[in-house]
């Protein structure tokens, strides 16, 4: 193993990284399996083959391009896991459009915000789940639908968003139908089809991956065919991935955990992808593995401790499982024992990195130590480089603390229409990560730390400045500090210290109805204290980790 003298490697790899469009991995490998089965999706019935899943995808890519949808438009999916939503990754790549990735659980405020930043031409929608209704939300946003025809929608909120895809079989004023959608292509379509895959790029932008800001609202990460779909390769290479690997996806394809390490690693490699359900369930995904003998398992670790921890865990044959990703937050110890243990993961992984990077960039191997499973991320991936650096941006000496930055094939190319924070992040083509790690003289990366104050809440990132932003708009809030707090199961839970306008009075239920409905449930502050005033520098800074600090006492003693 190379020893390194200074905080930079570079990850190696053998071969050629894959220079091709998705579009065109995906004919190939559909070519070479087309009897391996492809897509399970089990709470909707779907089990095709790799033959019947290109047909599919090639129905609905004619159907967008007969609705005038264009390479380069941009084209929303939100909802959760569903075979829709493979469709819509495979067929928007096939045609050149981007797919807008919207979290399923966007409320008003988030879901014109996106829809608006990257002029999305069009939505596909699931309509509903759980507690969100996201045809009754578009209407809102955009009354005109209850009158104009599908296709032709002009809204004063909405005003790039012409065309409604929704799934489902029931009828909406305004929408189309996702399945009348895939009938919709013609002669033609298939020939344009075929154009396309000869024109398009590798380097061709093709999908927009919102990342919360650490200053405000969310940025729109842009990925490149080639950003994703080798980061996708690379991750089924690290598992040793075949042909022959079933690999379980409770995670959710709005995340490029998902749609990268779960969609594309398979796609590259003639593997299946299993969903299990709607969204992560711990008993959906143990029934999956054991019906479905898969070999691989992806998730954050508060997934697997609620899998693991299942009062019908051992009723479960997982015997099956080799490897899979744990990514999202470390993972402990005694957690890793027992995925190694009692779900027979001998092979898995950990993986970290970010959106920007497509999204990792360390990742450990199967034949890695337990120490370095547990308190490492890994090493640089195939073909990337990591540096650490200080505050000048100079490389560090091994072991000292510093920023990580990547540079390489997986780097995003900008956050779309945003100069700005695009040129805040990337320098020299090093993108800055905002986390703070340390490396060893064999490349293995510890994670020390955070710049910004992220807050990791059961592996979704959750950035402080943008719930306390939209908490500003309360119109009796004069201040508000947002933070986060250990909590043995999500890892951490949101915390609001809020400062109320003078004269006023508020509960903490009254703040909380306030943000439902408008952020994402799990931005929801779990803990609010209202204060008369926060712990200060000297020089006038507000101290979080003092006011973490004694959260965490009032909680925990």
């Amino acid at each position: 193993m190379t020893t390194l003298t200074q905080s930079y490697m570079t990850g190696e790899g053998s071969g050629q990284l894959l220079y091709e469009t998705i579009g065109n991995c995906f004919d190939r490998i559909a070519k070479q399996y087309p009897d391996n089965e492809a897509l399970v999706v089990r709470y909707q019935n779907i089990r095709w083959t790799y033959a019947d899943l290109h047909k599919e995808v090639n129905k609905l890519a004619t159907g967008l391009i007969a609705l005038g949808i264009e390479p380069g438009d941009r084209v929303g999916i939100w909802g959760p896991n569903s075979y829709e939503w493979v469709l819509t990754q495979l067929a928007t790549a096939k045609i050149g459009a981007l797919m807008v990735c919207l979290n399923p659980a966007y409320r008003l405020y988030e879901l014109e915000y996106a829809l608006n930043k990257v002029e999305c031409k069009a939505i596909i929608s699931a309509e509903q789940f759980k507690t969100s209704e996201y045809l009754n939300m578009l209407t809102t946003l955009a009354p005109e639908l209850k009158t104009c025809q599908p296709g032709k929608l002009k809204s004063e909120k909405l005003p790039h968003l012409t065309t409604v895809i929704r799934m489902g079989v029931e009828q909406t004023p305004g929408m189309y139908n996702f399945g009348n959608v895939c009938g919709m292509g013609s002669e033609q379509g298939k020939l344009k089809l075929a154009e396309l895959a000869v024109e398009l790029q590798p380097d061709d932008a093709i999908n927009i991956q919102f990342t919360s800001g650490t200053t405000g609202n969310p940025k729109g990460a842009t990925l490149s065919h080639n950003n994703i779909l080798n980061n996708g390769n690379n991750t089924a290479n690290g598992m040793q991935f075949t042909d022959k690997d079933r690999l379980c996806i409770p995670v959710p394809l709005y995340h490029c955990f998902g749609m990268v390490l779960g969609v594309l690693c398979c796609v590259t490699t003639g593997a299946t992808m299993v969903f299990p359900a709607q969204a992560f369930d711990s008993r959906s995904t143990l029934e999956a593995v054991h019906k479905e003998r898969c070999t691989a398992l992806h998730g954050v670790p508060t997934m697997f401790v609620m899998e693991l921890e299942h009062p019908d865990f051992s009723d479960y044959d997982v015997s099956s499982l080799r490897t899979g990703v744990i990514a999202g937050a470390p993972c402990p110890e005694e957690l890793m024992n027992n995925i190694i243990n009692k779900l027979h993961m001998e092979s898995v992984v950990i993986g970290y990195g970010q959106t920007e990077v497509s999204p990792i960039n360390h990742m450990t191997l199967p034949n890695d130590t337990l120490e370095n499973r547990t308190q490492t991320v890994g090493r640089a991936i195939p073909y990337v480089e990591i540096k650490i650096v200080d505050e000048s941006g100079r490389v560090v000496a091994i072991g000292e603390q510093g920023e990580i930055c990547t540079r390489g094939y997986s780097v995003m190319s900008h956050y779309w229409n945003d100069k700005e924070k695009t040129a805040d992040t990337i320098k020299n083509g090093w993108l800055y990560s905002g986390d703070l790690g340390t490396m060893d003289e064999h490349g293995y990366v510890r994670i020390t730390g955070r710049i910004k104050d992220m807050v990791i809440r059961g592996g979704e990132n959750i950035y402080p400045r943008e719930i306390e932003e939209f908490l500003y708009t309360h119109p009796q809030i004069s201040e508000v500090q947002v933070f986060g707090v250990v909590d043995e199961k999500m890892g951490e839970e949101v915390c609001a210290w809020i400062q109320l306008k003078e004269g006023e009075t508020a509960t903490e239920d009254d703040i909380k109805a306030f943000c439902k409905g408008q952020i994402t449930h799990f931005k929801i502050p779990r803990y609010i204290r209202f204060v008369d005033e926060y712990p200060m520098t000297v020089t006038g800074k507000i101290r979080k980790i003092d006011m973490r600090e004694q959260m965490a006492k009032e909680l925990y003693g």
